[in-house]
Order: C-alpha cells, then structure tokens, then sequence
C-alpha cells in the first residue's frame, strides 16, 4: 500500500513523495470549498490543505535532519491523507537519540507558532474582526494548525512523537524491548479510548488515524523482537564457535592461523537465548 506513491522533488537529498490516496483528501475539501464558496472557495480550501501538509513536511524534516546528524539515512518522507511519515533506515536504540530526533519535529511546530504570533495576536483577541477568504485569516489558520499539531504529536500514543518520547524515558531504566513493549500497550489503550471519542464525536478522520496508529505500534515492536531475536541467534553463533588449526598435510608445522569451527552443540543454547528474549510480554 505504502508503495503507491509519487515522487516529487527532493529537499536536503530526501525525497519528498505523496500517497495516491493523498489526493482523494484535496478532492474531499476541494468539493467542501466548492459547496461553501463556489470556485473560489473550492480554490481557497485546496490551497489551506496544501499549505498545512508544507507545515507537516516542515515536521518531518525537523525528524529527519535531527536524525541525520547521528548517522540514520533518511531516504524520503511521505505524505499520507492523515499526515507525513519519515522513513529512516533504522531506529536508534540510544534514549538521548531518540529523544532528540523525537522532539525535533513538533520543535518545528511550535517554532512557526511563535514566528507567526506577532503577525495574528490581534486576530485571536477579537476572532469576529478576521475574514476566513483574506490573508489575516489564512495566518490565523495556520497559527492554529501548528499549535495543535505541535500538541497532538505530544499525546504518548505510540509510535506518536509523545510516544517514542515515552518509550526513550522508559529506556533509561528498562531494556529497549520491554520499554518499546509498554510504550505500544499504553499507546494501543489510549488509542482505542480515541476511537471511541472520535466516532461519538462523528471525527471519521481522527478515527481512522488512530486506527491506522493502532496497528503501526504493534507492527514497529515485532520488528523490534525480531532484531533482538537475530542478534540473540548469532550471538550464541559466535559462542559455540571453537578455535581450531589448520593441519599441514606434508606433516611440517604450520603458523598459527585463527579458525572457527561450529562446536557440536544442539539448539538448546540457542531456544535459550531467544526465550530470555521472549520475557517481554507479547501479544497477538
């Protein structure tokens, strides 16, 4: 599904691609604009979507230069009907990395809060004097855009902002495993007690975010045992492996070279290994 998308440019050396379903959500407002404004307004709400997702661009780059200076390769950032996502080549394990590329993003967010004050202020303290259609109301949008998207990333919902922030506080005291396991069951809790405030609220879209957050938090800790499980088999791999010499076959004596040889060991060691893995509670 993820693999139906459009590049289109790069910015920084990360390529910047959009989702085919991204526009059916310019279509959706488009036709909302359309029934309020006429052309006009279809023109005018296309336009608030597109300059919303360059704020949700601006966020994700906040993650992926942050990432970058600690060696992860971003490779492109894409652009969904329910936001942005910045695929990195892997995630980093160490607690202050992930804190850092963590809050880089909604940083971003409250920045363009505070540049943008100055030039809304008035607007907030007397909202009746702002048109939606003139530029003072399109800033005021874009004020409130950021605010709440800066906030929303906040709310601990793994793998959310708020989440992975989460789950590297809890890596300073717990195995990266078991933080990243209690960081998805708090977030699987508050996202189920989302959808259902969502769907009384008639917010088919929050819904479907916290959905699609609900099964990505369970998908992201499986790939995290399955690395842990890969590491555990070779290290018990290289445990078994016994040094041996090579022999000489003309019966001279040979330098000595280091060679492994695996040991004659069952898979006891290795079911050992893995179930010291498996101590993290899972689920299905």
């Amino acid at each position: 599904m993820l693999g139906w998308s459009i590049n289109l440019f790069r910015i920084f050396g990360i390529q910047l691609a959009v989702h085919a379903s991204f526009f059916l959500l310019l279509v959706y407002w488009g036709y909302e604009g359309w029934q309020e404004g006429g052309l006009p307004g279809m023109a005018w709400s296309v336009g608030l979507i597109v300059l919303f997702f360059v704020c949700v661009i601006l966020h994700e780059l906040g993650h992926s230069l942050a990432a970058r200076r600690y060696g992860i390769k971003v490779p492109r950032i894409l652009l969904l009907p329910i936001g942005g996502m910045a695929e990195f080549d892997r995630i980093p394990r160490k607690p202050a990395h992930e804190l850092v590329i963590t809050i880089a993003g909604p940083a971003v967010n409250f920045l363009l809060v505070a540049l943008l004050l100055p030039l809304v202020w008035r607007g907030l303290f007397a909202p009746e004097d702002r048109s939606y259609y003139s530029v003072s109301g399109l800033l005021d949008q874009l004020w409130y855009a950021n605010l709440i998207m800066g906030v929303f990333n906040l709310v601990p919902v793994f793998p959310m902002d708020g989440g992975r922030i989460f789950r590297a506080l809890l890596a300073t005291k717990l195995p990266y495993l078991r933080a990243t396991w209690w960081a998805v069951m708090v977030g699987r809790v508050l996202a189920v007690l989302f959808i259902g405030w969502a769907v009384y609220r008639d917010n088919l879209m929050l819904a479907v975010l916290f959905v699609f957050i609900f099964y990505a938090g369970n998908a992201e800790y499986q790939v995290a045992l399955r690395k842990e499980q890969e590491e555990a088999y070779w290290r018990e791999m290289a445990r078994q492996a016994i040094p041996v010499q090579p022999e000489d076959p003309r019966g001279g004596n040979l330098r000595k070279i280091p060679c492994l040889r695996p040991a004659k060991a069952t898979f006891r060691p290795f079911a050992r290994a893995l179930s010291s893995v498996g101590r993290a509670p899972q689920w299905h």
